[in-house]
């Protein structure tokens, strides 16, 4: 018993002389010269301001620890500005930290990778997804209050190639390219919010893995299909001087009588040109750049930004103009999805949906049949009218 008491005796008088020794040090410290430092040969110099000194906000790293030892700020101002350090591996931009500052369009003054997410969350998806969903709406719109396009006059029987076989096979490898990278596309961008509440975080990770895959690789046969399609189609999507009327009554679409066309209306012809060539070769080439299939191309992160951001947005509109499209050349207008399907269309089918082009077959400036194989059951056909 007497040890313990002995050991706590002890203890005390140790706090007590570490308090007195601290409250001691205190008091010599507030009687100390606050405005003075130790300098080098043991004579004390003076502290000033050191933000009041000329060109303080412009020191370089090296300068400010005269003033301020610790102070790094001019360093990672440097690395906020998109200063590239010095690193092991031989890549350009390992050493960047922090992008440089910049202002998108739709965006704050930040750096490119805030400004660029900025410009996807803000502008693209939410614009993008509302002109899609407009589209759509005004399809359906359109089906449940004029219904599809019909006939006015019985088939003949007679019928004549709308579409070769080449021409059909571009088509449909174009087609079936560009469904498949739409709903990817789409699948990817929105389905965060549509799908992942329905299905899961997991089972969202593996679809959107698998369609990024898909995405990727579909991608070069859409561009290499696309090229086929322009070739292919060019000639008859030239303009004209009787697309004019056609684009005055749009196409007498919300009358009894198509405006007389040749054998691509105007409506026609500004999908070829707005979606298939211009969005389309925008599209692709800003996707190569994503897939890195551009030789001779630095693929650093501003590019890569940048290329993402006119692939979107082009992506989305492409998508809203060919869901016009779509519908038009399959439930939209009958008889037309047969035309692609077969290649062939019946007589009154060309003459009521494209007459002056069905004038110049019946004239004999433009061949009924194009494909030699087909010729002769066609001809078969009118023999036996």
């Amino acid at each position: 018993m007497n040890a313990i008491t002995q050991s706590c005796a002890r203890t005390l008088r140790l706090l007590v002389l570490a308090t007195a020794a601290w409250a001691a040090g205190a008091v010599l410290a507030q009687q100390m010269p606050p405005a003075t430092l130790p300098a080098t040969g043991g004579q004390p110099r003076e502290l000033v301001d050191a933000a009041s000194q000329p060109g303080y906000a412009t020191q370089s790293n090296a300068e400010r620890q005269k003033v301020q030892p610790g102070n790094n700020a001019p360093m990672w101002r440097q690395v906020g500005q998109g200063a590239e350090g010095v690193v092991n591996f031989p890549y350009r931009e390992y050493g960047v930290l922090i992008q440089p500052t910049v202002q998108y369009p739709g965006s704050a003054t930040t750096n490119a990778g805030e400004a660029w997410r900025q410009v996807r969350n803000r502008v693209i998806l939410p614009y993008g997804g509302a002109l899609v969903l407009i589209a759509l709406l005004a399809v359906a719109i359109f089906y449940f209050t004029k219904g599809p396009l019909k006939l006015h006059a019985p088939p003949t029987g007679r019928k004549i190639e709308r579409f070769t076989a080449f021409e059909r096979a571009a088509h449909w490898a174009n087609a079936a390219a560009f469904v498949l990278l739409a709903v990817s596309g789409l699948v990817m961008a929105f389905g965060q919010y549509v799908l992942r509440p329905v299905i899961g975080a997991t089972l969202f990770g593996w679809l959107t893995y698998a369609l990024k895959n898909v995405h990727n690789f579909v991608g070069p046969l859409f561009a290499v299909s696309l090229v086929i399609v322009i070739a292919t189609f060019v000639r008859d999507n030239l303009p004209r001087r009787e697309d004019w009327a056609w684009l005055v009554r749009f196409g007498g679409l919300f009358g009894d009588q198509e405006v007389p066309s040749h054998r691509f209306n105007a409506g026609e012809k500004i999908v070829f040109w707005a979606g298939v060539f211009v969005l389309g070769l925008v599209v692709v080439g800003s996707g190569l750049v994503l897939d890195k299939l551009v030789p001779g191309l630095e693929y650093l992160r501003a590019q890569m930004q940048l290329a993402h951001m006119i692939h979107a947005s082009a992506a989305l509109l492409m998508v809203a103009l060919f869901i016009g499209h779509i519908y038009m050349g399959t439930v939209g207008t009958e008889g037309a999805y047969q035309a692609m399907k077969t290649g062939y269309v019946d007589e009154t089918w060309a003459r009521e949906h494209h007459q002056l082009w069905y004038e110049d077959i019946q004239a004999g400036r433009i061949p009924a049949e194009r494909s030699a194989p087909a010729a002769q059951p066609v001809a078969a056909a009118r023999a036996v009218t």
